[in-house]
């Protein structure tokens, strides 16, 4: 199991907030965050559904020390995005488990905040 677990909130049809453990890889030199997950998931089906730009967010907290990432959020479903987000998992936490729906959060930092204390 990932030590290093966030949540991610994307948004429903109505509005409403869906909130759920992950486990993000943070690509800081290219502001993005790669998140793996099922095709049918409601995270995955949030993304897609949304009529407008997809936002969502992924919020880490360890005591006292805490950061959030804001961004657009796309699913990438091409073997290569899903090999590439699979080794860069694997490096951060562990080899996934094979999925043969899995798909990935990909989300475009356009803010960043936090306390280091």
């Amino acid at each position: 199991m990932p030590t290093h677990l966030a949540t991610l909130t994307t948004l429903t049809a109505d509005g409403r907030p869906h909130t759920v453990p992950v486990a993000p890889v943070l690509d800081p030199e290219n502001g993005t965050v790669r998140i793996l997950a099922s095709r049918r998931s409601r995270k995955v089906r949030n993304v897609i559904a949304s009529t407008d730009v997809a936002w969502a967010s992924v919020c880490q907290v360890d005591g006292r020390r805490w950061c959030t990432v804001e961004g657009t959020t796309r699913v990438l479903t091409d073997h290569e995005s899903v090999r590439d987000a699979e080794e860069v998992y694997a490096q951060r936490f562990r080899v996934p488990r094979p999925n043969l729906d899995r798909v990935v959060l990909f989300i475009t930092v356009q803010h960043a905040m936090g306390s280091l204390s």
